[in-house]
Formats: C-alpha cells, structure tokens, sequence
C-alpha cells in the first residue's frame, strides 16, 4: 500500500511540477544555473571513473581471454560496447543518482524544514515547478553529454592502460574499437540516458518536496532518495532493453 501512497503523491507532484510557468524569465536564469550546478559540475568525476574503467574492462577482457583461438581485437569491441551498452549510461546513472540525487534531496529538503517552501506558497509561487522543473530539465538536458563524454573517456582508458601493461597493442585495440561497430547501440543509450536524467532529478526532488522534521530528516531522505532512484533505474534498464535491443 505505501508503494501506492508514494506513487500517487510523486506523479500528483509531477503534474504541480508541469503546470504552466508564472515567469519565464526566471525560470530560465535558473535553468542555466542548474546546468552549471548539476551538469557541469559532475564532468570531472564523469571523466575520472570512465578513465578508470575503461582501462580496468580493458584489462579483464585481455586476462581472460585466454583461447589463443579468439582474435585480441575483441578486447577493443568488448571495451566499447560495454561503455556504450550498459556502463556509460546505467551505471553512470547510478553513480550519478548518488551525487545529483542527494544534492537534489538535501536542497529542497533543507528549504521545506526551514519552511521557506511555505514562504514561496505564501508569495503565490508554485514552489513544486519553481525549483523542480529547471532541475529535471537541466539533469535530462546534461545526461546525453556526460554519456557521451563517458564513453569516449572509457575508451581512452582502454587506449592507454591496454597497451601500457602489455595486454594489448594499440593496433589491435584501435582495430577492435572500429570493428563491426552498431550506430543504433548509441541511439538506445542515449533514450536510457534521458529516461535515467528524468529519474535522477525527479525522484530526489520528490523525497525533498515531502520531507517533515529536521536535518536527520533530510539526511535520511537522501538516502530513501538514493536507493528509490537506484531501483527504479534498473528497471527501467530492464524494460527499456527488452523493449529497444
């Protein structure tokens, strides 16, 4: 049942969240600053991870490839599809629904317990698509890029670790990361990564909008937030692969 309660109230918040903007102005002056605050704030750490991953995927594939029978390019191609696959977008978006998400969570949490949301409703704002909406918007506008961006920094961890402990040459990488290539695989991830931005940004949102008491409070919606968005963006990668691929 309380399943129930929490999606009633998330989509009941969702349509506050969607009703007409008031000022347009403002509400684009704050979209610019979300972007900056949440996007591109989240490149660095983006960056480092896909680094660090591409080159550890990249070792893993050449250790246990160990049929002289399979051609070493597959170390490249296995590289690259897992970043454009499944790494790049669901797993960024769960390290993503970490750091965004309990931003989101704590900002407007920490608003509602200090009842400035209840300032805003006083002053005739709707406080839901006031600070809701440009986060969502910015968070599913970024996510495209940081994958993007993800996927060419795995592969230059794999360009630079493979090669550099021996595991396999430059060519025979390069070789792999062209090799039977499927333009269609970005096409799916990057309808994966929009749905997960939507998720990373709405969700949080939601456990900050309703949260009652103090700062233990808001620390705990976070950690709801957290886990709720983790869930629900592994079924939604379920779904969505089933349906796309």
């Amino acid at each position: 049942m309380k399943f129930f309660y929490h999606a009633g109230r998330y989509f009941s918040l969702l349509a506050k969240v969607f009703s007409k903007p008031e000022r347009h102005r403002i509400y684009l002056k704050r979209l610019f600053t979300e972007i900056e605050a949440l996007g591109l704030d989240s490149v660095g750490i983006v960056v480092v991870i896909s680094v660090f991953m591409g080159g550890i995927i990249t070792l893993q594939l050449a250790y246990n490839m160990v049929s002289p029978l399979l051609p070493t390019y597959l170390v490249g191609l296995g590289n690259r599809d897992t970043q454009i696959l499944e790494f790049s977008s669901t797993i960024m978006a769960l390290i993503m629904a970490g750091k965004i998400g309990s931003n989101i969570t704590s900002e407007i949490g920490s608003m509602r317990v200090t009842e400035q949301i209840d300032s805003l409703e006083i002053m005739g704002v709707n406080p839901a698509s006031y600070l809701i909406l440009p986060k969502i918007i910015a968070v599913v506008f970024i996510f495209p890029f940081l994958y993007v961006l993800s996927v060419f920094f795995g592969l230059i961890g794999g360009f630079i670790v493979g090669p550099l402990v021996g595991a396999i040459t430059a060519a025979e990488y390069l070789n792999g990361v062209q090799y039977a290539f499927v333009p269609y695989y970005v096409t799916f991830s990057i309808i994966k990564s929009l749905i997960f931005g939507f998720l990373v940004a709405s969700v949080p949102a939601y456990f900050g909008y309703y949260v009652e008491g103090g700062a233990f409070e808001v620390g705990a919606a976070s950690t709801r937030a957290v886990v709720s968005t983790n869930i629900l963006i592994l079924v939604w990668d379920l779904i969505l692969t089933q349906l796309l691929l």
